[in-house]
């Protein structure tokens, strides 16, 4: 059985996708920064609570900042992408409940009361989201960056609140010359798959 998606489609999100080292100087719009957020909202979260939050850091002043907090290998991606934005989990999802998922407005007491509790699915379900905006940037045509090799709590006391837990940071744009690794070796269906 083949894939639905046309093969064209899926090699510009997955088969010829890579992590973008380089970047051209094409700046990246809120225009579509936006187009790509009005796909990717639609990807599935837990009681639809989507706790993605995206800081886009446009400023030299604030890339400057968030630079001093990359690990030594990323500062010169990050200082140089058009675009780059921070992904963080809103630890306070659950207040946006009533509203995300209206059939079972109680949702927001019953299960998220507790900030350990909020915390842990905020986490599993930003990374899913995060997930889903990279995706829906190789969907818009650009390419990717996503980096963990940073000071977390240096980027969230920097740019965010005690409510927000970084994820990870995301440099975009065009990729411009020697942009891809070559691709790393992946494991088969059989290595990953178990019939039970």
């Amino acid at each position: 059985m083949s894939l639905v998606l046309d093969p064209a489609a899926q090699d510009l999100l997955f088969r010829e996708a890579r992590t973008a080292n380089t970047f051209t100087d094409e700046p990246v719009t809120d225009e579509q920064v936006q187009a790509i957020y009005d796909l990717v909202k639609y990807g599935p979260t837990a009681f639809n609570q989507s706790p993605l939050r995206i800081t886009l850091v446009r400023s030299p002043e604030a890339r400057e900042r968030l630079v001093k907090h990359m690990a030594e290998g990323n500062r010169p991606k990050t200082a140089a992408a058009p675009l780059v934005a921070i992904l963080s989990a809103d630890n306070e999802f659950h207040e946006e409940l009533p509203q995300l998922f209206p059939h079972f407005p109680e949702a927001k007491d019953a299960f998220f009361s507790e900030r350990p509790v909020r915390e842990g699915a905020a986490t599993l379900n930003a990374a899913l989201q995060a997930a889903y905006f990279i995706v829906g940037v190789r969907a818009a045509g650009l390419a990717a960056g996503p980096m963990t090799g940073l000071d977390f709590e240096g980027v969230r006391k920097e740019f965010l609140d005690d409510d927000h837990t970084p994820l990870m940071v995301v440099n975009i744009g065009r990729p411009g010359p020697d942009a891809w690794f070559p691709r790393s070796p992946r494991l088969s269906y059989e290595q990953v798959v178990t019939t039970v």
